[in-house]
C-alpha cells in the first residue's frame, strides 16, 4: 500500500519523492506526502466516514492517541478557523495524533476559513499525511482490526523506516491506557455559550432553570453549548472530581463527559464517584466514555473493538421511541450488554453490529448514550436526549 495510483490529475505524485510515511506495526510501509507538523507521533490508526467536519474531528479530545484516517478524499477544501475547534482546554493534547488523507490539501474555499487546514495542522502539532489510497488503508482495519503505527512527517524525506516499524510495535497501544489526565481541566469553570447561528455566531445564555455539573473527561464544547441551549448553568469540574466536591455545588443534574483511552482505566477512579452520586438519585446522563462510566459503576464491563465506529452516519434503533436515528459515533470500546445487571436495560443499539449504544437505570434517574447526541459533525436526530436530561431534572425537582 503505498500514494494513490493515477487518478486523473493526481500523476505527477508518483514522481515526487515521499515526504511522509506511514510505518505499521505489522512492518509495512504506507508512503505519501506531508502537511502539518514535521516530526513523528504514534498511535492507533482509525477510520472515519464524515465526509463534512473535519476540524471538528480533529479536535475531538475523544481522539487523543490515535492516528485519523478520513475515508472522504478531499479533506481540507473548507479551510479551518478559530470557532469550529471542540476542545475546551486549550493547554491539553490536540486530539488526534496524526491525520490521513486521499486527496493533497488545497486552498481554502469557505468564506468563513481563516487559515488553510496544512497551515492550521502545523500549529496545533498535528502530522498529517496526504496522497495515500485510503480505501486500502480503511478495508485492511475492517479486516484486520485498528494497527499501532508511527505517523511521520520529514521535508527531506529521509527516515529510518525500521526504527520506526520498531517503536510501533514496542507501542503498548491504548488497551490499558487511561489518556483522561491528559484531556481534562486542571481547574473548575462555568460555561455560558450556546449553539452558533448564521446570524450571530454564538451566542450566550440568557437564563437558567437547572444547575448541571459536567464531568470532564475530554468534554466538547458542542455538549456544553447544547446544555445551555437547554436552560442549564453549567459548571465543568476535572475528571478527579470527587462526589462531595459535585454535590457542594447544588446541582439539579450531573453529566458525564465524553473522553478518550480503556474506560476501564478511567473507571478505576471514576466509577466510585458515580456510585456515590447515584445513591443520591440525582438525575445522571452520559455521553460516550461516559457512558462507559455509567455501566462500569453498574457492575457492567467493558471491551475492545476491533475497529471501532467513527463516523457521522451510523444507525442506531432507540427502543424508548422505536425510531432510528442517524448518528455521530467515536468510540473504540463499548459496553458488553451481556453484563449488564438486571437494574440496568439497553435502550439502544447499533444497527450496523449490534453492539450496545445505551442504557438507562430502572431504580435510578440515570441514563446515558454510547454515540454523540450533540453531533458536530453530524445529523441532529439525537438532540432530543438533552431535553430527556431536563425532564428528569423537572421531575426530581418536583418530587
Amino acid at each position: 500500500m503505498g500514494p494513490v495510483q493515477g487518478e486523473a490529475g493526481e500523476t505527477g505524485w508518483r514522481k515526487r519523492r515521499p515526504t511522509a510515511l506511514l510505518a505499521l506495526a505489522n512492518g509495512q510501509i504506507v508512503e505519501g506526502f506531508g502537511v502539518g507538523a514535521t516530526g513523528s507521533a504514534v498511535g492507533e490508526v482509525c477510520f472515519n466516514t464524515a465526509m463534512t467536519g473535519y476540524e471538528e474531528i480533529l479536535t475531538d479530545p475523544s481522539y487523543a492517541g490515535q492516528i485519523i484516517t478520513f475515508t472522504f478524499p478531499h479533506i481540507g477544501v473548507v479551510g479551518t478557523n478559530d470557532e469550529d475547534i471542540e476542545t475546551v482546554n486549550l493547554a491539553a493534547t490536540p486530539g488526534a495524533r496524526g491525520a490521513i488523507f486521499h486527496a493533497e490539501v488545497g486552498e481554502a474555499s469557505n468564506y468563513r476559513a481563516t487559515r488553510r487546514l496544512d497551515d492550521w495542522l502545523r500549529s496545533r502539532g498535528i502530522i498529517g499525511l496526504s496522497g495515500v489510497d485510503t480505501r486500502a488503508l480503511t478495508a485492511m482495519i475492517r479486516e484486520t482490526g485498528m494497527p499501532n503505527a508511527v505517523i511521520a512527517h520529514h521535508p527531506d524525506g529521509e527516515f529510518d523506516r525500521a526504527a520506526l516499524v520498531a517503536e510501533a510495535k514496542a507501542w503498548h497501544g491504548i488497551g490499558g491506557m487511561d489518556l483522561v489526565p491528559d484531556v481534562t481541566t486542571a481547574q473548575r469553570y462555568d460555561w455560558d455559550e450556546t449553539s452558533w447561528t448564521p446570524e450571530r455566531g454564538y451566542g450566550r445564555r440568557e437564563r437558567a432553570d437547572y444547575r448541571v455539573v459536567a464531568v470532564d473527561y475530554g468534554v466538547k464544547r458542542n455538549i456544553l453549548r447544547l446544555l445551555s441551549d437547554a436552560g442549564c448553568a453549567v459548571t465543568v469540574v476535572p475528571a478527579t472530581a470527587s462526589a462531595q466536591d459535585i454535590l457542594a455545588l447544588k446541582p439539579d443534574g450531573v453529566f458525564l463527559s465524553n473522553g478518550p483511552g480503556d474506560p476501564a482505566e478511567t473507571g478505576k477512579y471514576a466509577t466510585p464517584t458515580i456510585k456515590a452520586l447515584l445513591e443520591t438519585r440525582i438525575p445522571v446522563f452520559g455521553i460516550c466514555l461516559g457512558h462507559q462510566m455509567l455501566g462500569l459503576a453498574v457492575g457492567a464491563r467493558t471491551l475492545k473493538m476491533p475497529q471501532g465506529h467513527h463516523g457521522a452516519n451510523h444507525p442506531v434503533k432507540d427502543f424508548t421511541t422505536d425510531k432510528v436515528e442517524i448518528v455521530s459515533m467515536n468510540h473504540g470500546f463499548a459496553i458488553d450488554p451481556a453484563t449488564l445487571p438486571a437494574n440496568a436495560r439497553q435502550t439502544h443499539v447499533s444497527l450496523f453490529d449490534g453492539s450496545n449504544c445505551g442504557i438507562a437505570l430502572t431504580d435510578r434517574p440515570a441514563f446515558s448514550v454510547q454515540y454523540h447526541p450533540e453531533a458536530s459533525p453530524g445529523p441532529r436526530d439525537s438532540h432530543y436526549l438533552f431535553r430527556r436530561f431536563v425532564d428528569l431534572m423537572a421531575d426530581a425537582k418536583r418530587t
